[in-house]
């Protein structure tokens, strides 16, 4: 995937970068494999907003996503690389030889007419689960289970991965790209690649119409309200606001929210890097 500059003939367009959608290969979604999707424009069911700045934003429908890769040792094809407007990475649609229809999050460097397969037999190539315990150690991995049978948990954004490291007992060790390192189950499932639209951090929206379409209303400052609805409000002029902290006075800028008592901090190694 590549992002591409488009000429400046309007305003909006100057300082744009926008998805070239060159791994596309069908434009309609598979109605099997389809939800409704509502709009709350952050009110709950009283009518109260209870969610600031959401509301408008195009039509959306959910895309039902397999990430548990429950049919093993079933051979599936990939018939399209699909976009799903719910997530950054591509969707691929996969059809198995009993007749049935899923969509995968789609790695890199899947191809459509590729044969993937999921279980333990599987060969640990692009776009095949496998359990960890049997994948090969270093081989970069994504839409990786913490529990057995939950389904994919991380590494499922546009150009995520992690790393397999080491296998000790019935744990493994994984690298994530921000440096921490954590411990599996190695009877958990991973898929083998990395998470297709990998520059889709480079994508500059060129105006501010575009985060409407996408169902994102205009941000107040707090240092601009009053300091009746905000910490940082008030002040004669243009006061600074003090420390950066949120509507309800929660420290920004380097506070660490982590609970201290997670559960799962048992299985980190090692913590991410700090700057």
């Amino acid at each position: 995937m590549a992002v591409k500059k488009l000429r400046p003939v309007t305003p909006g367009q100057r300082f744009r970068q926008a998805p070239a959608f060159t791994e596309i290969t069908k434009s309609t979604p598979e109605k099997s494999l389809l939800l409704s999707k509502g709009k709350s424009g952050g009110r709950n069911n009283t009518g109260k907003m209870t969610m600031r700045y959401l509301g408008g934003g195009h039509k959306q429908k959910i895309r039902i996503i397999d990430f548990k890769r429950e049919k093993r040792d079933i051979p599936a094809t990939v018939k399209s690389i699909e976009y799903d407007p719910s997530r950054s990475a591509r969707i691929a649609l996969l059809f198995y030889a009993d007749g049935a229809k899923t969509y995968i999050i789609a790695p890199e460097k899947l191809a459509v007419g590729q044969v993937l397969n999921a279980g333990e037999n599987a060969v640990p190539e692009v776009g095949n689960s496998l359990p960890m315990s049997k994948i090969p150690l270093g081989t970069l991995i994504h839409n990786i289970e913490l529990k057995p049978g939950r389904g994919g948990a991380m590494a499922r954004s546009a150009g995520s991965y992690a790393q397999l490291l080491a296998r000790d007992g019935k744990y493994v060790t994984i690298k994530l790209p921000s440096g921490e390192m954590r411990t599996a189950l190695s009877v958990c499932y991973a898929t083998i690649g990395t998470v297709s639209n990998s520059d889709h951090m480079n994508v500059v929206l060129g105006k501010a119409g575009r985060n409407r379409w996408l169902g994102k209303r205009p941000r107040t400052r707090g240092v601009a309200m009053n300091p009746v609805d905000h910490p940082m409000g008030g002040g004669e002029g243009r006061a600074s606001g003090g420390h950066p902290r949120s509507r309800t006075g929660l420290y920004a800028k380097g506070k660490k929210t982590r609970s201290p008592k997670k559960y799962s901090d048992k299985y980190i190694i090692s913590k991410r890097k700090s700057k």
